[in-house]
């Protein structure tokens, strides 16, 4: 080969290099505008685009766009006035009892902003769309996971990866799709139990990880539950327990009664002990009343959607993977996380090797109970136990990560200046979202400590899990061929 010819594609590699560099770098632009928009403005954008697609009138689409990003923007008003009023009152008791511990509660927002803000994060919705396609037609999954906002845990996991391999990208990418696979085929395993637990909720899944991640504890521990003899007797749902205990059984009630407690247990005065109870009493009674807003929303999409499967697809099943913010309102779920903000507190203080101490992460307590109530039944004593084991695993898993997390957070506060990542001197980083789920402690643990183990333990796992589900949905498929 001459030289001429030498020169020319040593300068062609080099323009396609640059070329694909800047496209990437396009790309990664543009999905940072999206996240950056938020929930409660990428929903209704999102929602109106599918409603159209599905065949949807727009005025329909529209208006299931904007109910879910109404219910958004309540959900993040009511979880501001969790984090803002109560911050400082479990602050101070933190400091009155001598409770503090080395590891920060950065909350979700750190995490987030971790997980966005690296190379990983920045491209991790396309890649995630281009698995989920993939999926589809190799019939591994059933769900079209469109929560693309809580794409930050896939992300998280990714980070956490990228930094402890000494920023490796394909790390950080193997370590987010394991995790959103995995994501997926939980999802379907158990959309058939979300969908009979909750009301109005056909052909909806969960692909949340967080989430997905407590459903292992709630199937063991309620099936060790059942196996303890009396025990069934203390069947008690929501209901049982308004009927139980009267008016301090309402989620209302009970929330001016902890909120009351965590200001006299900080040392305020009256005024202030009673504007928190009330404060909590009106967080337990909007939930509910927000999470209507995404069902409202949701209801006419998954409606025309299924009716659309069913003529496009034979009657083949399809769901639609969504936020587990749809039913974080059901009391049950309310009751066992107002009762547990104490318990997990005390915790954390005794817990042998603990030294993660949850404050702003405290508003994620009711997403722990979404797949765990379909499970349990809506047991409230069973649920607090698979809560309490849960978490008490849990917050092992935020201190054993949070060296990791401390590592990604230092470098995109010096790389961004976001002061969502930045951590108080002499503590390391930590947050009870996604931090401490199993998938995620699971997934760093073979990456960081096992490393190409790790790699192939991972790889063979996700195979068989993809394997499993997809000879599940073609025996399914073959029932529903010859009903038909």
């Amino acid at each position: 080969m001459s030289k001429k010819n030498v020169r020319f594609l040593v300068l062609f590699g080099k323009n396609v290099y640059l070329c694909t560099k800047n496209r990437l770098k396009t790309m990664e632009q543009v999905f940072s505008y999206i996240i950056s928009l938020g929930a409660s403005v990428m929903m209704p954008i999102l929602f109106t685009i599918i409603g159209l697609c599905i065949g949807l009138k727009f005025g329909k689409s529209l208006k299931s766009g904007l109910y879910v990003g109404v219910g958004f923007v309540g959900l993040g008003i009511v979880t501001a006035l969790l984090t803002n009023n109560f911050g400082d009152p479990l602050s101070e008791i933190s400091r009155l009892y001598n409770l503090q511990l080395g590891v920060f509660d950065m909350g979700w927002p750190a995490a987030a902003a971790v997980a966005y803000n690296t190379a990983v994060g920045a491209l991790i919705i396309p890649i995630c769309l281009g698995v989920n396609f993939l999926m589809l037609i190799t019939k591994t999954t059933r769900t079209v996971n469109i929560d693309l906002w809580n794409y930050w845990h896939f992300a998280f996991i990714g980070a956490v990866a990228y930094f402890v391999m000494d920023q490796s990208l394909a790390w950080g990418y193997f370590a987010a799709i394991v995790c959103y696979i995995n994501t997926l085929v939980m999802a379907d395993l158990t959309a058939p139990k979300f969908q009979g637990y909750y009301e109005g909720m056909e052909g909806i899944s969960i692909p949340q990880p967080f989430v997905q991640s407590f459903t292992p504890f709630a199937m063991l521990v309620n099936k060790g539950l059942d196996m303890i003899p009396g025990f069934s007797k203390l069947d008690i749902d929501a209901e049982g327990l308004k009927k139980k205990f009267g008016v301090l059984g309402e989620p209302l009630v009970l929330g001016v009664i902890v909120g009351a407690l965590i200001g006299a247990l900080a040392q305020l005065d009256i005024k202030k002990i009673l504007f928190l109870g009330v404060t909590m009493g009106a967080v337990m009674e909007l939930i509910p009343r927000i999470t209507k807003l995404f069902i409202d929303g949701l209801m006419p999409i998954s409606e025309k959607t299924q009716e659309v499967v069913k003529k496009k697809f034979n009657g083949k099943k399809v769901y639609i993977g969504m936020s587990p913010a749809l039913v974080i309102g059901h009391p049950t779920t309310l009751v066992v996380s107002l009762l547990l903000i104490p318990v997990t507190l005390g915790l954390a203080v005794i817990l042998p090797g603990n030294q993660f101490l949850p404050l702003a992460s405290l508003a994620g307590m009711f997403y722990v109970f979404v797949m765990v109530l379909p499970y349990t039944k809506g047991n409230v004593v069973k649920t607090f136990i698979v809560g309490l084991v849960a978490l008490a695993i849990g917050l092992w898993f935020v201190t054993d990560m949070a060296p990791a997390f401390t590592q990604a957070a230092h470098t995109v506060f010096e790389q961004t200046g976001d002061n969502a990542a930045k951590i108080p001197e002499g503590f390391e980083a930590g947050a009870l979202d996604f931090a401490s789920s199993l998938f995620g402690w699971t997934i760093y643990k073979c990456v960081n400590n096992l490393q190409w183990v790790g790699l192939g333990v991972l790889t063979v796992f996700t195979a068989a899990m993809m394997w499993f589900n997809r000879k599940r949905i073609i025996e399914d498929e073959k029932k529903n061929h010859e009903v038909l």
